[in-house]
């Protein structure tokens, strides 16, 4: 049995929660699924500029971890932006 996920500590929120390309419906689109660590990721490195290390003992987990996610996220919006699909950002 795995082990159970701990829950990381989010202090950012999105302004919204959906993007897509422009001029598709967007009943007529998949879409990709953006956690909140995820989120939490982008906008500690990009946005606050806060070095890994630092941003991993933000969010209260190892900086290896911290690394899984950013990459994560970064391989989703990589796909959406090339696939064109719609980001949903869960809260």
């Amino acid at each position: 049995m795995p082990r159970p996920r701990i829950k990381k500590y989010i202090e950012g929120t999105p302004a919204v929660y959906y993007f897509k390309p422009q001029g598709i419906p967007l009943r007529e689109l998949q879409e990709i699924i953006l956690s909140s660590e995820e989120f939490e990721a982008l906008r500690l490195k990009n946005i606050e500029k806060i070095d890994q290390n630092q941003s991993a003992l933000v969010m209260k987990t190892s900086q290896s971890t911290f690394q899984r996610i950013l990459s994560s996220a970064y391989q989703k919006i990589s796909l959406a932006i090339v696939e064109g699909l719609a980001i949903r950002i869960e809260h």
